[in-house]
C-alpha cells in the first residue's frame, strides 16, 4: 500500500526503494500486482501417527473399561513400524481417555440460628512463635469469627468459643466440626452418629445448649462455608498483613493478630458482598441474632481471657521491649492504622 500510494505521488521507483528500503524489482513487482499481497496458509503436514490412529481407537475401545498405558501402546506401534516418539502417541491417547464427571456440588442451606460451622486454621508451628486461629462462620448468615491463639488445646477452644457466642450475640442450636481431637474420642462408638465426645467438651456444649455434630470423613465440603472462611481469612486478612509487618522487620503474633482481625472483620468480612449469598454477612447476622439462643451465665469450669482493646495490645505490646528491639510507637500506628 505504501508503495502504490509514493508512486501516485509521482516518486520513482529507485526513490521508493530507497525510502522503504527495499529493491527496485520489489517496487516494481507490487505496482504489476491488481492485487494486495497475501500470505497462502502452509498446508498441514501429515502426521507419522495419522495411519496407526484407528488401531489405537480400537485397542482403546476394546479395554475400555479398564486403559492401557500409552507406553504399551507405543511399544505395539513400534511393532507395527511406527517411527515417532512415544510423546507423540502420549498426547494423542490422552485426547481419547474420558473424563470423569465431576461430583455435583449440593450446597446446603441452614435456617437462621440452625448452624455454625468451626475449624482450625494453622499458620506457623515455630517453637515460641506459634500462630494458630479459631475460625466460625454462621452457616445462614455467613457472618464469621476469628480468634488467634498460640496452641489448639481444649482450654483455648472453650474460651475461643465463649468469646465466639458473645461476638454473635447468641448461640447456635448446632455447631459441626471435624474430627478434632479435643472435641470428639471415637466416631460412631455407640452406633451410627453415636460418637464419643471428649466430656469437658461435651458438658462445655449442654452448658451453651448446642448440639455438637461431626462432619463426613474426608469430605472437607461437609463443612465448605468455613473451609470457604479460612481461605478468605488467609488470602485477605493473614497475608497481607504478615507483608506489612515484615517490611518494617516486625513479626506476626497472637495480641497483635487479634488486635488487627476484629477490626478486619468489622469493616472488612462483614461489609463485603459474599460470594454465595450476594449479601453483606454483617447485615444478616442482624436477623440471625434474633434466632440465636440467649447466652447462659458465664461457663464455671472456664476462665474465659479478655481480649484487650486495639491500641492497648500495641501500647503493652511494643512499648516495654527492650531498647535493641524498640521502634517508636508511631511505626505501628501508622503500620496497622490504629486510632487513638
Amino acid at each position: 500500500m505504501q508503495i502504490k500510494i509514493l508512486h501516485k505521488q509521482g516518486k520513482s521507483l529507485r526513490a521508493i526503494a530507497c525510502e522503504l528500503g527495499c529493491s527496485i524489482n520489489t517496487v516494481r513487482k507490487y505496482l504489476q500486482a491488481e492485487n494486495q499481497p497475501g500470505y497462502k496458509e502452509r498446508s498441514a503436514r501429515p502426521s507419522k501417527l495419522a495411519p496407526f490412529e484407528p488401531y489405537l481407537h480400537q485397542r482403546i475401545a476394546a479395554a475400555a473399561p479398564d486403559w492401557i498405558p500409552a507406553t504399551v501402546l507405543w511399544r505395539e506401534l513400534c511393532d507395527l513400524g511406527f517411527e515417532g516418539a512415544e510423546r507423540t502417541v502420549r498426547q494423542f491417547v490422552a485426547t481419547l481417555k474420558p473424563r470423569p464427571a465431576p461430583d455435583p456440588l449440593v450446597r446446603f442451606e441452614t435456617a437462621p440460628g440452625d448452624q455454625m460451622q468451626v475449624d482450625w486454621v494453622e499458620f506457623s508451628r515455630r517453637k515460641g512463635a506459634a500462630l494458630f486461629a479459631f475460625v466460625a462462620t454462621l452457616g445462614y448468615s455467613r457472618a464469621s469469627y476469628v480468634e488467634f491463639v498460640a496452641d489448639m488445646q481444649l482450654s483455648t477452644l472453650l474460651a475461643c468459643h465463649a468469646n465466639c457466642f458473645d461476638w454473635f450475640g447468641g448461640v447456635p442450636r448446632r455447631v459441626l466440626y471435624d474430627n478434632m481431637k479435643t472435641v470428639v474420642i471415637a466416631r460412631d462408638a455407640y452406633g451410627p452418629k453415636q460418637h464419643r465426645f471428649q466430656p469437658g467438651f461435651l458438658d462445655f456444649a449442654r452448658h451453651y445448649g448446642f448440639a455438637p455434630e461431626l462432619c463426613r470423613p474426608y469430605r472437607a465440603k461437609t463443612k465448605g462455608k468455613v473451609e470457604r472462611m479460612n481461605g478468605y481469612l488467609r488470602r485477605s486478612f493473614y497475608v497481607p498483613l504478615v507483608a506489612r509487618l515484615r517490611q518494617a522487620g516486625l513479626v506476626l503474633d497472637v495480641d497483635t493478630a487479634n488486635a488487627e482481625v476484629r477490626r478486619w472483620l468489622r469493616e472488612v468480612a462483614g461489609t463485603r458482598v459474599h460470594g454465595t449469598t450476594g449479601l453483606k454477612p454483617g447485615e444478616q447476622l442482624q436477623k440471625e441474632r434474633a434466632i440465636l439462643l440467649p447466652l447462659p451465665a458465664p461457663y464455671a469450669s472456664l476462665a474465659k481471657p479478655t481480649i484487650p482493646s486495639d491500641r492497648q495490645v500495641l501500647r503493652e505490646r511494643f512499648g516495654h521491649w527492650p531498647q535493641a528491639l524498640q521502634h517508636p510507637l508511631s511505626v505501628y500506628d501508622r503500620l496497622l492504622g490504629v486510632t487513638a
